[in-house]
């Protein structure tokens, strides 16, 4: 399979070895798109995988997304939900929900994660964070999942078995399992406080692309423009009902990225005049709302780094191992400014954190000892 970099992507022409390409071409043909030449784009973390390919003038991305896998009802059901309520999502413009094949609008190729610089992220995180009330006061369906207790457990689970326990080989103490139980609770509670609305639950800079159109020649978003024409925004098939912070505490405290406490308390100060002009939230105070920001924003990075341990050691997607570093620092700092979570915050800095880097150490000696066995050979 030949490679090639386009605006940001790794790009891949497929041959047809590749997993039910031939008939998704074949599907494509039968849709009306003549001959399609895919291109394979670098996926997001699920199953799903993405081609793009010309149709006379127009690029489009197709969607191959293995039932067995991929909640493709959901997909099809958020994405006309989001779009009714003004949100640009992409363009459904064929689909076979049985088989988990699409073809969608082509948004291109700039994430926000490509445009955001120091002088630049202000400016746009206001743009990306007055969309929230937008999605917020979606209409939630019958089918759609709450993120509720079972689910906050379930989330936070996956950090203790798969970063602790598979990846790092961990033992934890009575006492250290006591930490990390009370500890859980604490950020449970923290979620089922807070108002419940429509939420995206991975509204982050890799999940918004910048569209051409709103770009001036600064990197910065034209004033002339509404935010929900500044992004095209993707990845939403996950959405369920769940705490009101939880998407901006994904976009600001990203797992990609980390941004000053100064940039980020006015962005906060900005989401939350965005929310209360919507009529609602008046009575609650920005120490209410800080703290639900933070202490979600922990769960987050909680469930993520152990994601990102499963997806190697499950997927075998290794792309997402070098994240791990900055979810944990993130709890480190947040946790230790709490005092019920202080243990939280020693236990992953004092013992989790050595860990990671003893074995990347370890994993790094390995590969040169491996590399210098090949070169020898």
């Amino acid at each position: 399979m030949q490679s090639v970099y386009v605006q940001g992507f790794f790009l891949s022409l497929v041959t047809s070895s590749a997993p039910r390409i031939d008939e998704l071409v074949q599907w494509l043909e039968q849709s009306g798109f003549l001959s399609p030449k895919l291109v394979a784009m670098t996926g997001d973390a699920g199953f799903r995988r993405y081609y793009r390919f010309t149709h006379g003038a127009s690029a489009y991305i197709a969607v191959d997304a293995p039932p067995r896998y991929c909640n493709n009802a959901a997909f099809f059901a958020i994405a006309n939900q989001l779009a009714e309520q003004g949100i640009k999502t992409p363009a459904i413009y064929a689909h076979d929900l049985d088989t988990g094949f699409f073809c969608l609008e082509d948004f291109g190729a700039a994430l926000l994660a490509d445009v955001l610089t120091d002088n630049s992220m202000a400016a746009w995180y206001r743009q990306a964070i007055a969309i929230l009330p937008t999605i917020a006061q979606t209409p939630v369906t019958a089918e759609m999942k709450t993120f509720d207790q079972a689910f906050v457990e379930t989330e936070l689970a996956i950090f203790t078995e798969w970063l602790l326990a598979n990846y790092l080989g961990l033992t934890l103490t009575e006492q250290e399992k006591q930490i990390l139980e009370t500890s859980f609770t604490i950020l449970a509670d923290n979620i089922l406080a807070q108002p419940q609305v429509f939420m995206h639950r991975d509204f982050h800079s890799r999940n918004l692309m910048v569209l051409s159109d709103t770009l001036t020649s600064e990197s910065v978003p034209s004033d002339k423009q509404t935010s929900e024409k500044t992004f095209g925004v993707i990845d939403f098939q996950d959405a369920v009902l769940g705490p009101i912070t939880y998407d901006v505490v994904s976009l600001l405290r990203d797992c990609y990225v980390k941004w000053p406490t100064e940039q980020i308390t006015p962005l906060l100060t900005y989401f939350v005049e965005q929310m209360t002009a919507t009529g609602n939230y008046s009575e609650i105070s920005f120490e209410t709302w800080q703290r639900w920001f933070d202490l979600t924003g922990l769960q987050r990075h909680i469930k993520a780094s152990g994601i990102f341990a499963r997806l190697l050691l499950r997927d075998g997607k290794a792309g997402y191992i070098k994240d791990i570093p900055l979810t944990l620092s993130y709890i480190v700092d947040i946790a230790s400014t709490y005092p019920e979570l202080g243990a939280l915050a020693n236990l992953v800095r004092d013992k989790v954190i050595p860990a990671l880097t003893e074995k990347a150490l370890a994993e790094t000696a390995a590969s040169k000892t491996q590399l210098s066995k090949e070169q020898s050979q």
